[in-house]
């Protein structure tokens, strides 16, 4: 690649970012920097009916927290600015203009109303209307009507748009548009079957489709990395690049995400059904609705940029697990697939789980600590000890409450199954004796207390189920948990004996 690569992410502030704009953001992302070319944002909100107030403010946002911010765009004006379509209308029009002077679009000022009866005539007849060059002349444009009267409207004020005229498909290899995706492969589409897209309605606002084209060209853009809901507005592009003389860029459409069951792509219906988020953060309506975002519900961003990689792209190894610097490296368009990736909240959960086992203990802590806070909670001058200790069994920080809490709180009930097997007759006399057992401890370490326990068991010929059963549930209130003497060790000699104490009163 000769020309320095450059790639935009372009999305529309119609509200937060879906987990699939992310998966393009961060296609774009790995491609550009494994090129060592350019990511760029741009806001196209041409359509200013569906404009969301802070859905700019989210999409920048989500990238930042996902550690794939752009290299330029809104806030990080490059060269190419402005990042917003909205700011950029005033250079849309001339284009158009130029369309239509070099014979490749024209005026059209048919109402919607004539439109709509148009279609329903042909939906009697079963046909399907396309305006294009098979009924182009009959309608009201200024290709069938004199220049005068197109004037004439113009200057009445009548609304109008300006359509791209699609040239007379001829025979041969001029019947056909044709592309190479990166992903695709080979892609042709019969002119015959497209129609003359609007490109700029007389409000002064061009359409996507030309606003697309102008801002790619103008921002040097190489490559259009997007999802393959715009596949069939590729051979419109193409046929407008080669209208206004402009070079091509290489197009890659990416494969949609599915449903984790049944068919069609991934909603947030989905997500709310059953129970996993499909935005990268939180987002709250006007009208108060919440929905959840990963980053709340205690994801890393890198086990989710980590499974958002595998949706779709293959690396052609068993490798599983890849850090950003991985992904950059190993990152090919050629590895994505055609067909759609099925979404596995349960195989991101495997991801966080792997993300959170290789957090170092210091971090783990400290996110722990900061949860405790939350919830009024002393820090504990054990809490890297006990981190190290129940982290094996957690997906998420907040489970390390789930698995720990009673290092911070003493049981007030025990698990009434575990209870039934483990509280036996005998067994206070049973506690009372590991008490005076713990008493003569003077360190009071796991080894310590492991080894008088066990001595006397064997000594005495007691089954370790006697006594191992009641003294987990003592301290825990039910059957989980690290080794039970690394407990007492952590819980110091002065908890453990109240804890097993209100045990035995509790048998008694």
């Amino acid at each position: 690649m000769s020309k320095k690569v450059r790639v935009r992410f372009a999305p529309s502030p119609t509200g937060p970012l879906h987990i699939g704009g992310v998966r393009t953001a961060l296609f774009n992302y790995l491609f550009a920097k494994k090129h060592g070319g350019d990511f760029v944002l741009r806001i196209e909100d041409t359509d200013q009916n569906r404009y969301v107030e802070g859905a700019e403010n989210y999409i920048v946002e989500a990238l930042n927290w996902l550690n794939i911010p752009f290299d330029e765009g809104v806030g990080k004006e490059g060269k190419f600015g402005p990042y917003r379509q909205s700011e950029r209308k005033g250079m849309y029009k001339q284009y158009a203009e130029q369309l239509i002077a070099s014979g490749n679009a024209y005026y059209a000022f048919d109402t919607s109303e004539d439109l709509n009866g148009i279609r329903k005539e042909y939906e009697a007849e079963k046909k399907t209307f396309i305006y294009n060059w098979h009924n182009r002349e009959k309608l009201s444009n200024s290709i069938s009507l004199s220049q005068e009267e197109v004037v004439a409207k113009i200057k009445n004020g009548d609304d109008y748009v300006i359509r791209f005229k699609m040239h007379h498909p001829l025979e041969g290899s001029d019947s056909v548009i044709t592309t190479q995706d990166i992903i695709r492969g080979h892609v042709s589409f019969k002119k015959e079957l497209l129609d003359d897209k609007v490109l700029f309605k007389s409000d002064g606002m061009p359409t996507y489709h030309l606003a697309n084209i102008v801002d790619d060209h103008f921002m040097e853009i190489t490559h259009v990395i997007r999802g393959e809901e715009w596949l069939p507005s590729v051979p419109l592009h193409i046929a407008l690049y080669q209208a206004l003389g402009w070079n091509i860029p290489e197009f890659a459409h990416l494969p949609l995400i599915m449903k984790p069951v049944g068919k069609g792509k991934l909603s947030k219906r989905d997500g709310d059904k059953m129970g996993f988020p499909v935005f990268p953060t939180q987002w709250e309506t006007k009208e108060g609705e919440v929905f959840s975002g990963y980053k709340e519900d205690g994801y890393f961003p890198e086990a989710v940029i980590n499974m958002l990689a595998l949706l779709g792209w293959n690396p052609g190894t068993e490798q599983e697990i890849f850090s950003l610097d991985e992904l950059v490296e190993t990152f090919d368009l050629s590895r994505v697939n055609k067909a759609g990736a099925k979404f596995d909240p349960e195989k991101t959960k495997w991801f966080q789980h792997h993300y959170l086992q290789t957090k170092d203990n210091e971090t783990l802590t400290s996110l722990f600590s900061k949860l405790l806070e939350d919830k009024g909670i002393a820090p504990n001058k054990n809490l890297s000890i006990i981190v190290e200790s129940i982290k094996e069994r957690a997906t998420f920080v907040s489970d390390l409450w789930e698995q720990g809490s009673y290092f911070f709180e003493a049981p007030t009930t025990y698990d009434e199954k575990a209870s039934k097997k483990a509280f036996k007759e005998g067994t206070s006399e049973l506690m009372s004796e590991v008490l005076s057992l713990l008493n003569q401890c003077d360190e009071f370490t796991s080894g310590e207390i492991s080894n008088k326990v066990k001595e006397w068991l064997t000594s005495q010929e007691i089954g370790f189920g006697k006594v191992m059963m009641p003294l987990r549930l003592s301290l825990v209130g039910e059957m989980k948990g690290p080794d039970v003497f690394d407990i007492a060790a952590i819980l110091g000699k002065e908890e453990t004996i109240s804890r097993i104490k209100k045990t035995i009163s509790f048998l008694s």
